[in-house]
């Protein structure tokens, strides 16, 4: 597999139509761990960066309506990678769990792929609210469709998992889990989110 951009917007494409295919393909780059941390910090600066752009092109001060946490780019990078590296543990430790055979390294790497898609989505999604607005909500609605559609297939080619719907289940379950354990966690050390009462 290339690395040239051209190649990985091929590949983007085929991950939405043959997710299971593209993730064999992404798993066999041969980078080094640090590499690949390195690949999913730069795909969530590239993330927040569209992002910052998006609400200030739709609401020009987005702390007005959504507060601190989009007003603040670095709080939002903080977050979205707390939330990246988050995602990287659970889907390799509660693989491996029920069964899996996945790396950890490959984890890494899928979930950074998974995010250079949603980048390519928000893409889209930044020209539809540019052309015809209307359409930016929709496309908004696909991607959160496609998130899971990836993280299903992509942890169902990483742990070697032959049931989607199996995969799906314990994806929500296992998010529903991590959140009311954050939440806990958080209420313990005494965090509150910015605006909440």
């Amino acid at each position: 597999m290339t690395l040239d951009f051209n190649s990985l917007l091929r590949l983007a494409w085929d991950s939405v139509r043959t997710p299971r295919d593209a993730a064999r393909l992404v798993m066999q780059v041969g980078l080094p761990r640090g590499a690949r941390w390195e690949a999913l910090l730069l795909v969530v600066l590239v993330s927040v960066i569209l992002g910052q752009i998006t609400t200030y092109v739709m609401l020009g001060q987005p702390g007005v309506i959504f507060g601190p946490f989009l007003a603040n780019p670095v709080l939002a990078g903080v977050v979205q990678m707390s939330l990246m590296v988050i995602m990287v543990f659970a889907v390799f430790w509660i693989g491996r769990a029920m069964g899996g055979i996945g790396a950890f390294e490959d984890a890494i790497l899928l979930i950074a792929w998974m995010q250079f898609v949603m980048i390519c989505v928000q893409v889209v999604q930044f020209a539809a609210l540019m052309v015809l607005p209307a359409m930016a909500s929709l496309v908004g609605l696909a991607g959160f469709a496609l998130f899971f559609w990836l993280l299903t297939n992509f942890i169902a080619e990483l742990h070697g998992f032959s049931s989607l719907g199996k995969v799906f289940v314990m994806i929500l379950v296992s998010m529903m889990g991590v959140a009311f354990g954050l939440s806990i966690l958080l209420s313990i050390v005494g965090v509150t989110i910015p605006g909440a009462p």
